[in-house]
């Protein structure tokens, strides 16, 4: 069938006298669009029947046949031309201007769906706003248009200017000029979309035109001499400014803010209102500029929370605390008064979400905010009202949440002021912190909330609220509701037996029952126990899997804060009932999990009691199938903190091996660890077990997984630990050869690596005949190997380590190496290189004095053509000294300070002297270190200047009296070279040092950090890493500094373009940025402050720059800033939620993806993906505290990251993770 015949066919079912007829037509025109667009396109002539048909049926006398053709319109919208575009518009436009109330409804609902389904891509957009836009506004222009009329104009207008500003900016017709007017429309309904829509249009309009409705509206409207509707409009505009154009509007708070405190005060609950919700938008939006104005904002809050003027008191029962409390403005009201026309709880609510912005955005002020805002929330905790209610204890949760990250560390109980007033210890004054004034009114704080939460008659929300509430107290103060501890229990015992409680208030409740008994000594709520145990004990029966999991959360609670327990009817109840879930195949996962903790807290805390039983549960636990990481956990936890039988063990370590046994690499590190207890909780290792697990454990001994190679190697030497005789054999056999194999292994480092040696040393020790042959077969097999796959370093220090578990052999070993380093001797490269770290891994911790000549050797080959031999031969001469200082060190002391040639080397046998050196050997030859060290310092090779940098930090914690004096003084040297070794043997410093030396250098530190505005550029960028160590190992040294630093550290993260450089590379220019080092490293410093110090930072300022890092060129910025991004938006997510619409514009750049050319290689588009990686976190994260409705554009990329075919998988993952 042709695409006409299909259209021609639909049009006459539309056509149609039968209501149903027109329907499906419609319906089937929208399917036929949606499966394929081109069924509609070919013949226009036939189109333009179609859509003159389907703009027909908007006329249509059925509602759900309108409904249906304005879906069509929206569908249509995206592939007709532009000439019929224009008609739809038009006829559109007719419809909505005309008489018909209901014709303007549907042709108001079609305007609003077609701009919505608008392709954002395309000419078509551009064309319909182009269209669009002037014929709504002459609308608006035109004084017969009905008001609903104007609404739904309206709203079409802010749909448009959302999704396409760029399309809407030329307009010969200025938007704000014809919405200005509708402000003083007489409906409100009008003002407050004309309002919306205003505040839309102004970001994108010119300056001018918001200082001539700044100056000639705002201000004006809101001087105390205006009408009070003008009045509320205004506040109200100022509030959509503030949300939608902050930028604009900031520059005139100091004329706005001071008129609007001033408004608050006018007898009028809308505009109070009013005037709350713009001081609200203003502390959100206008950070820095509202700052002055906080106190009185603060004020303005507390006075109107209060605000009830219908209130009498005299409710005792559930109000009991607010007669005391209320501010009565008013006489008691007569019979007339009807509750539903008391609107001033709008003006509370609207009171307490002002405190709750300025509690979420300014941590600076905590302790002003438990002085004045606490006791005024505390005292409203009991507000009549039910939604102010909720809101109040929402606000004082996040000021419980503020105090938890930025309150600083909690201090003991003992310690914690009294009655909010200062307490003098020793004739010291204690200085008030958020923490010390919280403990203060945790009494009044915890009575108004226990009261509200008492009654049965409480609804289950508000339950919720104050359960919610009170886990909250006790996360960020744990212990502090001991007092309270009776009517806790009863409260809780008040929840858990009422048979309406739903799941959700009940699980609440067991959430905050399990921390209170695990935050307070049992003896606190002893005496209550036995009332509220038979609940807890229903509950784990319960079928309602969450609420049997809380149950047995709250018995292993219970357990760990009491152990040792001795006995109790409860405690054989929730046993029995734990090995009845575990039993059951069916048991939930969750339920099971929860089941397996509990028997091995009651194994840890009633052992006693359990060893009476029979043991029924280890079956159930130990199975082979399904999830097993929960019974590794526990069975771990037994073996390690329990004194039990080895009948006990041995099942566990067979269910362990079958364990281990399985494919699959999830888990087994666990396993390896649980392993490691079992075996060392034996009284005896029986003679047959080294036999049944060494094959097991021969599986592991690969490099391809080397985790877990290190895990069992581990195992291994535990074996030859405890049960040589039996475990030697196996290993000899077995695994010997194979460790040989992977011994030399370039991939083989850090704790892995260490596994090696161990075992190597722990072989040595349980056999001491195996020591001579171990050595020759490490050679041999690393001999055999690729060069690319060995590693000798790793080899000479396995050797080293049979040496020192064995130094019999020493002599032999040293013998042996030592020919091939002979000037004779023909020894192939590999081989002189081995023989050197050799040497120097036994020169270490054997004298080598009596054998000078190996020493001499060392430094000969100092000159050798290969590098690798150089480097070896330093490491060699270095760790020989190690081993008698006072011989050998003179002379790698005087080839540092006579010998140009052989400088740099000795540098390095010095660094590895002042690596490998005790605390106290370096003590005795500090001094002759220090001098030779800091002539190189000098040096312009950057090498040589780290090496002596290194050497010089480590001397200086020797004796950091003597020798940080010295660093400090060379501070201000002419020569940069120096001031840049200053800088880097400092933060060598801050990596091992005590306490003593951090009380010397805290007093200096901002001294040599003062260096991060020096003129050259590395020693800047030496001081920012200098700083970044800092935050990172002694934050506490520099907090006090930061006003001082931080202008320094934003000025790096700036692009400096004096910087830039331009390099031909043939026939192409490359640009070269010689600052972007710093500026990287200036941004690792940000992200390691938000980590350590995030308490002295000013986050609207720290937010600014990380939005500027987003839009830098480096790749490697950018990804520092979606890190910074994700961690904001857990630690300050109020203030970072106020810039999502700021932050969307580089975020969706870098969501792009690489452009690709001609040009374009696999590396760039690898690297783009990998930035598309890191930027979909980063979204994924802030989507989280994104609020509905306050970032348009953020939620229309949200929205589009989605949909998207490449990245909306992942992305939903992430959001849903």
């Amino acid at each position: 069938m042709t695409k006409t015949y299909i259209m021609n066919g639909l049009v006459e079912k539309m056509q149609s006298p039968d209501q149903d007829f027109r329907y499906m037509g419609l319906n089937d025109l929208l399917l036929e669009i949606k499966q394929d667009p081109n069924s509609f396109l070919g013949d226009e002539a036939t189109e333009n029947k179609v859509i003159k048909q389907v703009l027909a049926l908007v006329e249509d006398k059925i509602s759900e046949v309108k409904n249906q053709a304005v879906k069509c319109l929206g569908q249509l919208i995206k592939i007709i031309r532009e000439s019929q575009m224009e008609f739809v518009v038009d006829k559109l436009i007719d419809f909505s201007a005309g008489k018909d109330e209901e014709l303007r409804d549907i042709a108001g609902l079609a305007l609003k769906t077609i701009t919505a389904e608008l392709p954002p891509e395309g000419k078509i957009a551009q064309k319909a706003c182009e269209k669009l836009t002037p014929k709504l506004l002459g609308q608006l222009q035109s004084s017969t248009t009905a008001p609903e009329t104007l609404i739904e104009t309206l709203s079409i207008l802010s749909i448009l200017i959302s999704r396409f500003p760029g399309y809407l900016v030329n307009l010969q017709v200025l938007p704000v000029q014809v919405l200005t007017p509708m402000l003083s429309h007489p409906r409100p309904a009008v003002r407050k979309r004309a309002i919306t829509t205003l505040a839309q249009f102004l970001p994108y309009s010119q300056p001018q035109h918001f200082s001539e409705l700044l100056n000639t509206y705002i201000i004006p409207g809101l001087t105390p001499s205006t009408n009070l509707e003008k009045q509320r409009t205004v506040t109200q505009l100022v509030a959509a400014v503030a949300r939608h154009s902050p930028h604009q509007i900031a520059p005139a708070l100091s004329q706005i803010a001071p008129s609007i405190l001033k408004d608050s005060q006018r007898d009028d609950e809308e505009l109070r209102e009013s005037c709350l919700q713009a001081l609200e938008a203003l502390v959100l939006r206008c950070p820095s500029e509202i700052t002055p104005f906080l106190s009185a904002i603060i004020q303005v809050g507390n006075q109107h929370i209060k605000y009830d003027p219908n209130y009498a008191g005299g409710d005792d029962d559930e109000d009991e605390e607010m007669a005391d409390d209320e501010d009565e403005d008013d006489d008691e009201l007569g019979d007339e008064y009807d509750d539903d026309e008391d609107t001033s709880y709008k003006i509370r609510r609207a009171a307490t979400k002002l405190l709750a912005a300025v509690t979420a955005t300014r941590p600076e002020l905590l302790t002003t905010l438990y002085k004045e805002v606490s006791p005024v929330l505390i005292s409203r905790f009991g507000d009549r009202e039910e939604t102010v209610r909720l809101e109040v204890w929402s606000t004082y949760g996040v000021l419980l949440t503020q105090t938890g990250v930025y309150g600083g560390v909690p201090q003991s109980t003992a310690e914690h002021t009294v009655g909010g007033k200062r307490k003098r210890e020793e004739g010291m004054e204690v200085e008030e912190t958020p923490y010390s004034l919280l403990q203060s009114q945790v009494p009044s704080l915890a009575k108004a909330l226990l009261n509200q939460i008492k009654s049965p008659k409480t609804p289950a929300p508000t339950l919720e609220a104050g359960f919610t509430l009170l886990h909250k107290l006790l996360t960020v103060l744990p212990g502090s509701l001991a007092n309270q501890s009776a009517q806790i229990i009863a409260n809780a015992k008040s929840v858990l037996s009422s048979r309406s409680t739903s799941a959700s208030l009940q699980v609440t409740c067991m959430s905050f029952l399990a921390l209170f008994f695990s935050k307070h000594p049992p003896a606190v709520y002893a005496s209550q126990l036995e009332s509220i145990t038979p609940f807890l004990l229903q509950a784990v029966a319960e079928k309602h899997p969450r609420i049997a999991s809380e149950a047995f959360r709250n018995f292993s609670a219970l357990l760990n804060a009491m152990q040792p327990v001795k006995g109790g009817a409860w405690v054989d109840r929730v046993y029995d009932e734990a090995v009845r879930r575990l039993s059951n195949h069916d048991t939930d996962a969750e339920v099971r999990s929860c089941a397996e903790d509990c028997i091995g807290d009651l194994w840890v805390a009633a052992t006693d009691v359990l060893k009476t039983k029979d043991r029924k549960e280890w079956e159930y636990i130990c199975r082979t199938t399904g999830r097993t990481d929960g019974a590794v956990k526990v069975v771990t936890d037994v073996a390690t903190k329990v004194d039990i039988d080895d009948a006990w063990v041995n099942g566990s370590v067979e269910w362990v091996t079958i364990l281990l046994k399985k494919s699959g690499r999830a888990g087994k590190v666990e396993t390896f660890i649980c392993l490691d207890a079992l075996l060392r909780r034996y009284s005896q290792i029986p003679a047959d077990l080294p036999a049944n697990l060494i094959p097991t454990l021969k599986s592991y001994i690969t490099p391809s997984e080397i985790v877990l190679l290190g895990s069992a190697l581990d195992i291994v030497s535990l074996l030859l630990e405890l049960a040589p005789k039996a475990t030697f054999p196996e290993v000899e056999r077995d695994i010997l050869s194979d460790v040989y194999g992977i011994a030399h292994s370039p991939l083989l480092a850090g704790a892995p690596f260490e596994s090696v040696l161990a075992f190597f040393a722990a072989l040595v020790e349980a056999d001491m005949q195996i020591a001579a042959h171990v050595v020759p077969n490490l050679v041999a097999a690393v001999e055999k190997a690729p060069k690319s796959e060995a590693s000798l370093t790793n080899v000479a220090k396995c050797i080293g380590q049979v040496v020192k578990a064995q130094r019999a052999i020493a002599a032999g070993t040293i013998a042996e190496f030592a020919r091939h380093l002979k000037s004779s001797s023909k020894a192939r490269t590999s081989q002189v290189v081995l023989s050197l770290l050799v040497m120097g891994e036994v020169g270490r911790f054997i004298d080598m004095s009596p054998q000078h000549e190996i020493f001499n050797h060392a430094i000969e080959r100092f000159t050798a053509e290969q590098e690798e031999v150089r480097t070896a031969a330093a490491f060699a001469a270095g760790n020989i000294a190690v081993g008698n200082l006072h011989h050998f060190l003179p002379v790698i002391v005087k080839m540092v300070e006579n010998d140009q040639e052989k400088r740099l080397l000795s540098l390095h046998a010095l660094k590895e002297i002042v690596t490998h050196c005790s605390h106290g050997q370096l003590e005795t030859v500090a001094d002759m270190l220090w001098t030779p060290l800091f002539e190189n310092s000098e040096n312009q090779e950057e090498t040589t200047r780290n090496v002596a940098a290194a050497c010089l930090g480590k001397l200086t914690t020797t004796h950091p009296a003597r020798y940080l004096p010295q660093l400090q003084a060379r501070i201000t040297d002419a020569n940069p070279f120096t001031r840049a070794t200053v800088l880097s043997a400092i933060r060598y410093t801050f990596a091992e040092s005590p306490s003593s030396f951090d009380d010397l250098l805290g007093t200096v530190i901002l001294d040599f950090l003062s260096l991060l505005s020096d003129p050259d550029l590395t020693v800047r960028r030496l001081a920012l890493s200098a700083l970044n160590s800092a935050a990172r190992s002694k934050p506490h040294l520099i907090r006090d500094h930061l006003p001082t630093l931080l202008p320094s550290l934003y000025k790096e993260t700036a692009v400096n373009p004096e910087l830039i450089r331009t390099v031909q590379m043939g026939p192409w220019t490359h640009k070269v940025d010689d600052g972007l080092e710093a500026r990287k490293t200036a941004y690792e410093t940000l992200y390691t402050l938000l980590d350590t110090c995030l308490s002295r930072l000013d986050l609207h300022e720290f937010l600014g720059h990380v939005a500027a890092g987003l839009a830098d060129d480096s790749d490697e910025v950018k990804v520092i800033c979606h890190m910074m991004l994700f961690r904001l938006a857990q630690v300050a997510p109020t203030a970072t939620a106020q810039r999502l619409d700021d932050l969307t514009p580089p975020l969706e750049k870098s969501m792009k993806g690489a452009t690709v050319t001609k040009d374009t290689v696999k590396q760039d588009i690898e690297r783009a993906a990998e930035l598309q990686r890191s930027t979909l976190r980063a979204v994924a994260a802030l989507s989280k505290i994104s609020q509905p409705g306050a970032s348009p554009k953020f939620d229309a990329f949200v929205a589009s990251t989605q949909k998207s075919p490449d990245w909306g998988a992942e992305f939903r993952e992430l959001v849903g993770a």
